[in-house]
């Protein structure tokens, strides 16, 4: 499907203009007010809200494997998330990953 210049500036402009409102109604509009406590204790829930809907496509249908799922990806968040609970360190909850992923990757060929 081709698309003429045109189009394309008007997409580009479009999601951009609209990239600009939706951060502006935050930063701009209520960027220098006190926020209610209810709100920000409800921020608190948005990186762990937002974190598994990241992650788990790239383990469950990852791109490498043309979206089937394997063992080494498995084996490698799993460690990742136990690492991490135990631990609770982020850094110490990627290198465990990293490290089982490529020791799966390598004994599982």
């Amino acid at each position: 499907m081709t698309y003429d210049q045109g189009t394309i500036w008007f997409i580009i402009i479009g999601l951009g203009l609209g990239t600009f409102l939706i951060r502006f109604s935050f930063l701009g509009i209520i960027g220098d007010r006190e926020l209610p406590k209810w709100f920000l204790r409800h921020l608190n829930f948005v990186a762990v809200a937002v974190m598994p809907g990241l992650i788990a496509p790239l383990v469950v249908w990852p791109a490498a494997t043309n979206g089937v799922l394997d063992t080494p990806r498995m084996l490698a968040a799993l460690a990742a998330f136990g690492f991490g609970i135990w631990r609770k360190s982020v850094i110490a909850a990627v290198l465990a990953g990293f490290i089982v992923l490529y020791a799966a990757l390598y004994l599982f060929g």
